[in-house]
């Protein structure tokens, strides 16, 4: 006996602002539930409406884990699904960067001449950034690159690093650039052994403000194994693209494809079995011509998803540098683009942390 089905919401996902209606005590949202026309459903306890195949009843949502129950009065068939209230997610935004190693490492061999992180041009150029829209940046770190690893860096900066931890975000990203896709395959361990040793670098060198429960593996490729191991190492919430039905790369960690698609539509989900939340990045602004990003963005407005609710601007470091072999000079730019585009959308800066569990 299985009449049940969930259509919307399904279990795990996360609501929010723009899923119902925000009252004084939570967020009123439609449940829609397919059954047997001739069945009598009620939703926790209440009756449902019946049109065109599909039973509806409202709910209210008051705290961040929340149970519905479908209960079938005709055969007595209960199904639960739990989902989340999320009253910080909607209408925030960030910048996040990956691949993180270069200007670490120029701060290394200009330690003499830096009296301050931001002397360094990528960190100085961010910082411009916040300073201007008071963008909130995220920066997943490699432990190493060539000639250079994170137990190198001097924790003389540390109280400057803590100083703007309101703003500027560190985290484990993998081990370094190569090889492509590294924990694709990788089991608990390994991921465990990587995160363990930079997380202990940053902890050592700029301290735990820093420090989140959100990261992006690269490539964002993981078995489940691996992604527990992330979860284990404090970091709940896991970014990627969950690119599906087209030529890209997956970045979906373990995430099958009916996940995936349900991702791109939705932006963030929770899986329920792992304990992990899923969030989209909505833009790889390195992978975007200048011209293209506002369009770009713009587009949501087109898809049956409508805009982001919470909008990631993903970026790659390496695209900074004028010694790189696919060096963006327009690389400053982009972002400005991206996070005005934002600004001029009425998003605020947030870290994920803050919007998904707090």
């Amino acid at each position: 006996m299985n009449n049940i089905q969930f259509l919307n919401p399904i279990d795990g996902d996360m609501l929010h602002a723009r899923d119902g209606v925000t009252t004084a005590d939570g967020l009123e949202i439609d449940i829609q539930v397919s059954a047997p026309s001739s069945h009598y459903l009620t939703i926790n306890g209440i009756g449902t409406s019946y049109k065109q195949g599909v039973f509806s009843g409202k709910v209210r949502l008051n705290q961040y884990a929340n149970t519905i129950t479908v209960h079938d009065c005709t055969t007595a068939e209960t199904k639960s699904i739990q989902v989340y209230w999320l009253p910080n997610f909607a209408s925030h935004y960030r910048l996040s960067i990956d691949d993180n190693i270069w200007f670490l490492r120029d701060i290394y061999q200009q330690k003499d001449n830096y009296q301050s992180l931001f002397d360094n041009p990528y960190l100085g150029f961010l910082k411009q950034v916040h300073t201007t829209y008071g963008t909130k940046i995220h920066l997943n770190l490699f432990y190493q690159t060539e000639g250079f690893n994170l137990s190198q860096f001097p924790d003389r900066f540390k109280a400057e690093w803590q100083a703007n931890a309101d703003w500027l975000r560190l985290s484990f990203h993998a081990w370094g650039e190569f090889p492509d896709r590294p924990y694709q395959q990788a089991g608990y361990e390994q991921v465990k052994h990587d995160c363990a040793i930079v997380k202990e670098q940053i902890l050592r060198f700029a301290g735990e403000a820093v420090m989140g429960p959100v990261t992006t593996l690269h490539w964002g490729e993981a078995t489940v194994e691996g992604s527990r191991a992330l979860r284990d190492a404090g970091y709940i919430g896991q970014l990627g693209y969950f690119n599906v039905d087209d030529e890209l790369p997956p970045v979906s960690y373990y995430l099958n494809v009916e996940q995936r698609r349900h991702m791109k539509k939705r932006f963030v989900w929770h899986d329920n079995q792992e304990d992990i939340t899923f969030i989209r990045s909505s833009i790889v602004i390195d992978k975007t011509e200048l011209p293209d990003i506002v369009p770009f963005l713009d587009n949501y407005a087109n898809q049956p998803s409508g805009l982001p609710p919470f909008v990631d601007l993903l970026v790659h470091e390496q695209y900074f540098y004028p010694f790189y072999e696919a060096y963006q000079p327009d690389f400053r730019d982009r972002i400005l683009t991206a996070v005005k585009w934002a600004t001029d959308k009425g998003y605020t800066p947030a870290f994920l942390g803050e919007a998904l569990f707090n």
